[in-house]
């Protein structure tokens, strides 16, 4: 009889046994989905503080900067190749309008901020600063959603034509 053989193996990839149950895998999983937001959110607190608050300039904070956007490049990407967008928020135009102008009051209110503690004198021209930069962030972010709203959507038909892989019979796996 002939084994069933997958495509990895002619790699020497090892292996190591799995020693959690169902319940700590749920856990573990669990606790990295956490530690994975919370490094998310925390970096990018820690980005606006040093800029907003200790007056970094952007070569002081490229490290975070660095890490804050392969960690959101690696989520954002992993979710669109699975077809998953969000537990609450719909990929539509009314949910990606919502999020990019929360993204684009506290850009420009972070940019007020900065523009008006270099320029004490100049408050109104410190608001234009906010403003514009708040619009920035609105065309920017919601162009980036819409496009990978879009994307989701083609990814998610694709997944549906595919059939699952126990639907293959044994003839077919090798």
């Amino acid at each position: 009889m002939r084994k069933n053989k997958s495509s990895l193996d002619g790699m020497k990839i090892k292996k190591n046994k799995n020693n959690l149950d169902e319940r700590q895998e749920q856990a573990l999983l669990r606790i990295e989905h956490n530690g994975c937001w919370l490094a998310f959110w925390g970096l990018l607190a820690v980005i606006a503080l040093q800029s907003v608050i200790l007056n970094f300039d952007t070569r002081s904070l490229a490290g975070e900067y660095l890490v804050f956007m392969i960690l959101a490049l690696y989520i954002s990407v992993g979710c669109l190749r699975q077809g998953i967008w969000d537990r609450r928020l719909k990929p539509d135009t009314s949910s990606n309008a919502a999020v990019s102008l929360t993204a684009a009051f506290i850009a420009g209110i972070l940019n007020f901020i900065c523009t008006a503690k270099r320029f004490p004198d100049k408050i109104p021209a410190s608001l234009a600063v906010g403003f514009v930069y708040a619009a920035i962030a609105f065309t920017v972010c919601f162009a980036a959603l819409q496009l990978a709203a879009n994307l989701l959507k083609k990814r998610q038909a694709s997944l549906e034509k595919e059939p699952p892989e126990s639907e293959f019979s044994e003839d077919e796996k090798s």
